[in-house]
């Protein structure tokens, strides 16, 4: 059985458009997916960023979220509308009540904003908070990795993230580490070559055993999932895992899921009572 999808997006997230925009209605067409899969657990995980000097290039990011780049090549999101995202929550667990449709945020950079998203909202209102490292610094700015890869090195990119992970473990405001592998989904091949992990082996180590120490879950994102990082994650120490398509449409939902179990099962994972629930490592015989 598929496991829940922990990682979802819908018109609620501003690189979607909003829920004024084309996008509206993807929560229900989410929910309405997952009924025809056969997904029994989903969890909305809207962007929740709060940035206020993020460099950033209209070429670098969809139509959607490029109308939030300004001027002077900042881009400034919209802070969710957490009522109303929960109402749309409210209203898809009445449409589809045998789907357990939990709220959640993707919290940008927590360890440098979480004061400013306390005094917004109540984070114990939502089900889980995942934790998302986008952006570095430059200079009093920052900066995600593709905009990064133009003015930087691969290497100093690569190991300018993986630096920062112990300081976003600071924040205790969110229990899943996501995408760990972030700055991977925009290697410059052209210019560096297919990526190879053993590279940024020691680094990678550094940061999923710190991961593993705060007791936190790691996310496997299957938009891209390579056997070395829940090996890695394994030998580290990690003993909780979710599961996230971190899909902003409909048809990405679950997508890579019967792969990605089957992959964690040989690492020594298995799945809760619930669906939804995280999934922890066990002993596996002869091992």
């Amino acid at each position: 059985m598929l496991t829940a999808d922990s990682h979802v997006h819908s018109e609620w997230s501003w690189d979607t458009g909003g829920p004024d925009s084309d996008a509206r209605g993807t929560m229900v067409a989410t929910c309405e997916q997952a009924r025809r899969i056969g997904l029994p657990a989903l969890v909305f995980t809207e962007h929740f960023d709060f940035e206020e000097a993020w460099r950033a290039g209209e070429q670098e990011f969809p139509a959607a979220a490029s109308q939030h780049i300004d001027e002077a090549g900042y881009l400034v999101p919209p802070p969710l509308d957490v009522e109303g995202y929960f109402g749309a929550i409210a209203e898809c667990r009445r449409l589809f009540p045998d789907l357990t449709i939990l709220s959640g945020v993707e919290f940008g950079q927590p360890h440098l904003v979480e004061h400013r998203a306390r005094e917004l909202v109540d984070l114990d209102r939502f089900d889980r908070v995942n934790g998302s490292l986008h952006t570095l610094p430059v200079g009093p700015d920052r900066a995600e990795p593709i905009t990064l890869y133009r003015h930087w090195g691969p290497d100093e990119v690569m190991d300018a993230y993986l630096d920062e992970v112990p300081a976003m473990l600071a924040s205790d405001a969110f229990e899943v580490f996501t995408h760990l592998d972030y700055a991977v989904r925009h290697w410059p091949v052209e210019q560096a070559g297919p990526f190879d992990p053993r590279r940024f082996e020691e680094q990678f180590r550094v940061a999923l055993r710190a991961v593993a120490e705060s007791g936190r879950a790691l996310e496997m994102n299957t938009r891209r999932l390579s056997s070395w990082l829940p090996q890695w994650w394994t030998e580290e120490g990690g003993q909780a895992v979710s599961f996230g398509s971190d899909g902003h449409v409909p048809t990405a939902l679950a997508g890579g899921f019967p792969e990605a179990q089957h992959m964690l099962e040989h690492f020594g994972f298995r799945p809760g009572r619930r669906p939804e629930h995280l999934w922890t490592r066990q002993a596996v015989p002869g091992r």
